[in-house]
């Protein structure tokens, strides 16, 4: 079968189109081809030599969608349309493949209103999103922040958050035209960070009471900033680093509002919190109260460039590699 492999970790040279072995179905798992994968940061990360935990000669992709076609049973029956995340592309070879022999546990039913480019990017946003926002006490009447309406997991939360009642579901670009781009697909909550400062954006929307919730996958300065927009008894949830991995933060904006700070890791959880959260997520893309949103797609062959553009393009919505 064919699989889009690093060879090494030294950059985007060491991404190749191979052969390799059909991978065989085992206990557990579900043999399932591959129709489109999703692409994020994490694969660049690996391909960069950045992430010692995966080891080369390794086929990348964490998340992906597909059909079932032996091993499912009856909860995924041969045909079934699933959607999946876990380990794949770190630690064993992962979705940017033909076929991917999936554990049982890590699959979803997909929406039958949901195409599988849409659904290839929606396990890792959409998990983590929901799990975050679950942990946060979020409820119906909070105000949530999540910076980046562009990237993946700040586009999940708003949307989820908005879904579930969010009396604010607020979001942040650094891109004039991006904010344009966010209110025209009904993000009318974007802080437009090249003409107003996350501070001031946030206290003219919520009238000065602040956030009951940040969900940040950014961390640097964002992190910062985003932690001074709390309100008393608020939360702020790290669990990225995508605009840097140290920041400098003022621990008043912690002390004198009584706010809380913690982090967040979607593959440490167990069994239960993923079910949970997959039927929540299930529903909601049914229901159409969310669409997740494809910037670009491009062929398997074509990996290396779609890793390209995602981080040098910071595209708006999701990157997806047809299969």
């Amino acid at each position: 079968m064919r699989a889009m492999r690093a060879e090494a970790f030294s950059g985007y040279k060491d991404l190749k189109l191979v052969d390799i072995p059909k991978p065989a179905v085992s206990d557990g798992r579900v043999l399932v081809r591959i129709t489109a994968a999703g692409v994020t940061p994490l694969e660049h990360t690996i391909l960069s030599g950045g992430y010692p935990r995966a080891k080369a000669p390794l086929v990348l992709g964490g998340e992906g969608a597909g059909v079932v076609e032996e091993g499912g049973g009856t909860a995924f029956p041969v045909g079934s349309r699933v959607m999946f995340t876990g380990p794949y592309g770190v630690s064993e070879n992962g979705t940017y493949s033909e076929w991917l022999a999936v554990r049982k546990e890590n699959l979803c039913l997909i929406p039958d209103n949901i195409e599988d480019i849409s659904a290839a990017g929606v396990p890792v946003a959409y998990l983590t999103a929901q799990m975050t926002l679950s942990f946060a006490g979020f409820a119906k009447g909070m105000t949530v922040l999540s910076p980046a309406i562009g990237g993946s997991v700040g586009n999940a939360v708003t949307q989820i958050a908005k879904a579930q009642g969010a009396k604010h579901a607020i979001s942040t670009t650094t891109n004039h035209s991006k904010a344009q781009q966010a209110r025209s697909l009904g993000f009318d909550e974007v802080i437009d960070l090249s003409v107003e400062k996350l501070r001031d954006g946030v206290r003219r929307i919520t009238e000065g009471y602040g956030a009951d919730i940040v969900i940040d996958a950014m961390g640097g300065e964002i992190l910062s900033e985003s932690l001074g927009t709390l309100s008393i008894g608020g939360s702020l949830t790290t669990l990225g680093y995508a605009a840097g991995r140290k920041t400098t933060i003022d621990v008043t904006d912690l002390i004198w509002k009584r706010a809380s700070m913690k982090s967040f890791s979607l593959f440490s959880q167990p069994p239960e919190v993923w079910t949970t959260a997959w039927t929540v997520i299930f529903s909601l893309l049914q229901s159409g109260a969310v669409k997740p949103i494809v910037a670009k797609t491009f062929p398997l062959a074509e990996a290396a460039d779609a890793l390209r553009y995602l981080v040098e393009g910071r595209p708006f919505g999701r990157v997806v590699l047809t299969i």
